[in-house]
């Protein structure tokens, strides 16, 4: 059986074009007109849907300068936890202007909740589905949580190994949820194209029987586009107005003109994958005539035998096929053929 689910009405699967994904996540940069034109602009470009990060700084670290609390190296290296998700949070007052916005420019919006508490506000303003981040793949309870309002939910796998991806695909399971997918992701922003080994995406597809997809994290579209190829039914993409806004993903988010390239191109590599087919297509049926075939190429009176001499394999292809000519060398004719003619069956007796 071939898995499939829906989000907002949307059938998802290897059967349906690619359900591509915005992923907002801190490129508002605090603030909510930008969150707006991000939204718009999604829509513009042909995403499927639109997805919020629901989290506030207490709900996902505590407010501590120890060592551990402290990023080392990257993007965001030096900065607390805290002071990141204080800078990166999408205000939970504006959630319900930006679903109301979306929902008027008919595009779907739903978000990755970080606590339960971010659950409950998303249910309160009818989200269609889940996402859970990568780094909250481990987080059984609240994937259970999610699990028990009955909506699809997609889980980010970057950095989980085989048992854990069982772990979370078994709490989401046993929490309720029976429309559930997985998106093969490596967690580093951005990521380079050689860590994302896309042969795992088949690999998934077989282990676990589910719609799986990418969160793609690298600069371009390219390993994106791999992805369908390889059956990524989800594409998930960070988006931004502009890479150089400063934000803390800007520098590694699609612009508007890469993200409706990346609508455009994921639908044409699915469209282009189609099914085994050995036969003729439609756009060849034209040039059947140009291929090669056997011509006359000296005028043979009836009676004469046809030697090496007298045919050719040449274009256009009215005449019989190159690979009768073992068939008519030494042939009697039985009617005469002119120079330039091409052969067929009625010549022979």
């Amino acid at each position: 059986m071939i898995p499939e689910l829906k989000i907002a009405g949307r059938a998802i699967g290897p059967s349906y074009p690619p359900y591509v994904i915005a992923e907002l996540s801190a490129n508002h940069n605090g603030y909510l007109d930008i969150a707006l034109r991000i939204i718009e602009e999604a829509q513009k470009a042909g995403a499927d849907a639109v997805k919020l990060q629901t989290y506030r700084p207490d709900t996902i670290t505590l407010d501590s300068d120890r060592e551990e609390f402290k990023i080392k190296g990257g993007l965001w290296d030096g900065r607390t936890l805290y002071e990141l998700y204080e800078e990166a949070h999408m205000p939970w007052e504006w959630h319900k202007p930006l679903f109301d916005y979306a929902r008027r420019l008919g595009i779907t919006i739903f978000s990755s909740p970080f606590d339960t508490t971010a659950i409950d506000l998303l249910e309160d303003l009818g989200a269609p589905a889940y996402k859970i981040a990568s780094f909250e793949a481990v987080d059984l309870p609240l994937i259970r949580y999610a699990a028990a309002t009955g909506k699809p939910m997609i889980i980010s796998t970057g950095m989980a190994d085989e048992e854990e991806i069982a772990e979370a695909v078994a709490a989401a399971r046993d929490g309720g949820c029976r429309e559930l997918a997985l998106l093969h992701c490596v967690s580093g922003y951005p990521a380079p194209a050689a860590d994302y080994n896309l042969r795992t995406i088949p690999d998934m597809m077989d282990r676990f029987g589910l719609v799986t997809g990418l969160s793609d994290h690298t600069l371009d579209n390219t390993t994106a586009i791999a992805g369908v190829a390889l059956g990524a039914s989800i594409i998930e993409k960070h988006f931004t107005l502009d890479r150089n806004g400063g934000g803390p993903d800007d520098s590694f988010s699609l612009e508007p003109a890469d993200m409706a390239a990346l609508c455009i191109g994921a639908k044409t590599a699915w469209d282009a994958l189609g099914r085994i087919d050995y036969g003729r297509k439609s756009s060849e049926q034209g040039n059947i005539q140009f291929r090669r075939s056997l011509y006359f190429v000296k005028d043979l009176k009836a009676g004469e035998i046809i030697t090496a001499d007298a045919v050719r394999s040449v274009r256009p292809g009215y005449g019989l096929a190159p690979k009768h000519l073992s068939i008519i060398l030494g042939r009697r004719l039985i009617k005469d053929a002119l120079s330039g003619t091409p052969t067929n069956f009625t010549y022979f007796s």
